[in-house]
């Protein structure tokens, strides 16, 4: 079945005891304001730094890492395919897999959240 996938977004996991400081980092680095989404209180948003993007600061229980989301209408389809590429899903929460890729670096597959015109103008179709 055809599906369509984009790269979404760059995280910028931080423990959460640090996530204040980098948060305070960031926003000075790169002259934005963080903004934290309606209901996702672990993730401030870096608006408009990456345009087509969301670049995010995501507070975690553990070390600091950064990581990729594939953005997707297929959240399985998506997943197979990243796989027979040679990821492994080593995770799920809620409706996102979590993914280690060749290199060792993590990546999710999500729901698709952009607005109609974003997603339409920078997914690519899958067969």
């Amino acid at each position: 079945m055809a599906h369509r996938s984009r790269l979404s977004t760059i995280l910028i996991d931080v423990p959460k005891e640090e996530t204040g400081s980098a948060a305070a980092f960031w926003s000075a680095a790169l002259g934005v304001t963080p903004t934290s989404p309606p209901g996702e209180p672990q993730f401030l948003s870096l608006p408009g730094v990456l345009p087509g993007l969301t670049l995010a600061i995501q507070s975690i229980d553990d070390t600091a890492r950064y990581h990729l989301d594939f953005e997707t209408d297929d959240v399985e389809a998506e997943t197979a395919r990243l796989v027979a590429l040679g990821a492994e899903q080593i995770d799920q929460w809620l409706d996102c897999h979590i993914l280690r890729i060749p290199g060792g670096q993590l990546a999710c597959v999500i729901p698709r959240h952009s607005d109609d015109a974003t997603f339409d103008r920078l997914a690519t179709s899958w067969d």
